[in-house]
């Protein structure tokens, strides 16, 4: 079974870093891009970044400067470092990847990790 598991989230107070991960587990061929989405109380479901499996990136306006979104190909797993938190960046954090599974030949689907809160506070 393939799994997207997400940590780091919590609390932070405005001007902060987290670091937040992805790791994504189960019989996989091959990951293509990996990303981080958010959704604010109320708001609609946003991207926040999305890197390709040979590293190009791409960010929210909203985010730029102040994130950085990386990944190991080894471990399977992507990371977004987070500075300079403010208020408004508090969301649930959602790790997405594109998957080709064997069971699943030749098409890639996307997967979603289950969240991870992230509270930033004035």
């Amino acid at each position: 079974q393939v799994r997207l598991i997400e940590s780091g989230g919590g609390l932070v107070q405005a001007g902060g870093s987290l670091r937040v991960s992805c790791a994504a587990s189960g019989s996989i061929l091959r990951i293509n891009d990996m990303g981080w989405y958010r959704r604010a109380p109320g708001k609609e479901r946003e991207l926040v970044a999305v890197i390709t499996s040979g590293g190009s990136t791409n960010y929210a306006d909203s985010v730029k400067g102040r994130f950085t979104i990386s990944r190991d190909n080894d471990k399977n797993t992507v990371y977004l470092q987070m500075n300079s938190l403010k208020p408004e960046d508090t969301a649930v954090y959602y790790c997405n990847a594109r998957l080709l599974l064997p069971a699943e030949l030749p098409y890639e689907y996307d997967y979603w990790g289950q969240g991870t809160r992230v509270t930033v506070s004035s």
